[in-house]
């Protein structure tokens, strides 16, 4: 394990602009709006959308939140923000049962790069119903072929806990990936398969894309020592498809991230 960092932004090996997608389970809107804002203190223009759905954030994790069905209109309403913001959250509607922020398809999020108004656009491109894992539908992940890096996260507090749908969003999908029975414990060299599985939580990305483990939720000794484990797995058997692997507390800014290598 290398020297523990703060900033995301190093860890992820961020540079240039673009489109950063996260998928999986466990964290993924804490995170987004933790790097969001890390990158807006800096200075950076920031984008913070999703191609399925996400909550509507708090005030603190983002002040500006456009709704808007037409890109154009979306970039109308940004370009107006009196004091001009570094950070905005756009969606194309909201959901009037749940209050979900509902997304755009992975064409406009393209559309959004190409408007050279964000230096970076975030993008919850996954759903996990709050669970700590998942393993994807046929139609899931819904990724942008213009992503440049891919944050494939896990909640390590799932690590121990009975492979049911109140610990993994699609059990059975995970079982027949991992080869664990519903029911039995998920173990950490199970969450190393669901993540570089071909079907797995990093299904579908882009080919030039980075690829990072996030593993989330390491604030106790024995989740610590899961993401260990899981790390040294994706070491042994990544064969080179992964750029880096985290380990963190997304949801305390100022918790240190260990990067794996």
């Amino acid at each position: 394990m290398r020297t523990p960092i703060t900033s995301l932004r190093d860890s992820l090996l961020l540079c240039g602009g673009g489109i950063v997608s996260l998928v999986g389970a466990g964290g993924k809107t804490t995170l987004l709006f933790r790097l969001a804002k890390e990158l807006a203190a800096a200075g950076e223009s920031v984008l913070t959308t999703t191609t399925t759905k996400i909550f509507m954030p708090t005030p603190a994790q983002s002040a500006h939140v456009i709704i808007a069905s037409e890109i154009t209109e979306a970039l109308r309403r940004t370009e107006a923000l009196s004091p001009p913001a570094l950070h905005v959250t756009a969606a194309a509607a909201r959901d009037t049962e749940t209050g979900k922020l509902i997304g755009f398809g992975p064409e406009a999020i393209e559309a959004f790069r190409k408007s050279g108004r964000f230096r970076w656009i975030l993008v919850e491109a996954d759903g996990a119903s709050r669970r700590p894992l998942k393993a994807p539908a046929d139609h899931e992940p819904v990724i942008s072929a213009a992503t440049g890096w891919l944050v494939a996260v896990v909640g390590l507090d799932a690590i121990g806990k009975p492979l049911t749908d109140a610990w993994v969003f699609r059990p059975e999908r995970y079982a027949g990936l991992t080869g664990i029975p519903l029911g039995r414990s998920i173990t950490p060299e199970s969450v190393s398969t669901a993540l570089l599985h071909e079907s797995g939580i990093m299904k579908g990305c882009p080919p030039n894309a980075r690829r990072f483990a996030f593993l989330n939720k390491a604030d106790r000794e024995d989740r610590i020592n899961a993401g260990r484990k899981i790390a040294e797995k994706l070491m042994a058997n990544s064969r080179g498809k992964l750029s880096g692997i985290l380990m963190g507390c997304a949801a305390d800014d100022g918790a240190k991230i260990c990067s794996f290598g």
